[in-house]
């Protein structure tokens, strides 16, 4: 007798996490060095799933924008990819750091090679070369994801932007840090005013998960042709799934089993490849900038679904 498995429809199960979630509110904390973040409430949440044809479903606050922060880190990377193939790998490495995202310590030993696309330093390396190739980094990214969103509304946030550079000396070392070494081609502070403003896109659930809809097809994007070969596509989320969620990369393979990558926005998007995609976000942080919600939230879907990477 032949066993038919009956199609999954998500509604139920998001409604279920998001009813789960809101028996636990409140954990975590906004990032605080960010002001327009950290007054962002803790127990805001939302979530959504889009599948390969651009169908979206969601729940709580998931059509409401939020800043992306590291999140874009995995689009500027695809673009980057896309543009200049395995010669990216050159300047930038694939492994998992197991260091702060913002640590200044392996660039010595490793003279000036970032240790993956996802820390700063990887990912100011990766918005460099974007930038050489392309004369504006950020306007590419966004030009990208409003097209894949479908939202030609998409911005940034200039307040976050403006925030983030008043605070960015740490960026602004890895910058010059790895200038003297060669990895940087343009002039740091141009760097560090498109890195800023990439990172200050303002998105939500239903547009970050439309947007990563490539990545669970392989490479194509919504409107059919392709932006990566399907081996890059296999790459990217590769690094996703080891360096996505800074140095808790481990232990989110090991509750949600998908390729993820986290912002301290409070935003994580995931993918299932070959089935959907997805994003959840509340902002309420734990101590290594993964939203704690949002990782239980992805840790339920996986449990519930059964669609995991393993």
């Amino acid at each position: 007798m032949e066993i038919v498995t009956p199609p999954l429809t998500f509604e139920p199960v998001l409604a279920r996490i998001a009813e789960e979630i809101a028996r636990t509110p409140g954990q975590g904390r906004p990032a605080d060095y960010i002001p327009a973040l950290a007054a962002r409430d803790p127990r805001s949440f939302g979530m959504a799933v889009a599948e390969l044809d651009g169908t979206v479903y969601g729940v709580g606050d998931w059509q409401e924008p939020f800043s992306t922060q590291s999140v874009t880190k995995v689009f500027t990377l695809a673009l980057d990819l896309a543009r200049e193939g395995d010669t990216l790998w050159r300047h930038v490495g694939r492994e998992p750091s197991g260091d702060p995202f913002n640590s200044l310590i392996q660039l010595e030993y490793e003279n000036g090679i970032p240790r993956n696309p996802f820390i700063n330093a990887g990912a100011l390396v990766v918005t460099d070369r974007l930038q050489t190739g392309t004369g504006d980094a950020a306007g590419a990214l966004l030009t990208f994801l409003r097209t894949e969103s479908g939202n030609p509304d998409l911005g940034f946030d200039p307040e976050v932007a403006a925030s983030e550079a008043a605070h960015g000396d740490r960026n602004a070392a890895l910058g010059h840090f790895m200038a003297s070494y060669g990895n940087i081609d343009n002039p740091v502070p141009v760097l560090l005013d498109q890195y800023f403003r990439q990172c200050s896109v303002r998105a939500s659930c239903a547009e970050l998960a439309l947007a990563t809809g490539f990545l669970a097809r392989h490479g194509v994007r919504a409107d059919g042709t392709r932006l990566l070969t399907r081996s890059q596509a296999k790459q990217v989320n590769a690094v996703m799934l080891t360096c996505g969620t800074y140095d808790a990369a481990g232990e989110f393979a090991y509750r949600v089993g998908l390729p993820g990558k986290s912002g301290v926005g409070g935003g994580i998007i995931a993918v299932v490849p070959g089935r959907c995609t997805l994003c959840v976000w509340s902002p309420g942080l734990d101590e290594r900038g993964n939203s704690v919600a949002g990782v239980a939230a992805l840790d339920r879907f996986t449990t519930l679904t059964g669609l995991s990477v393993f």
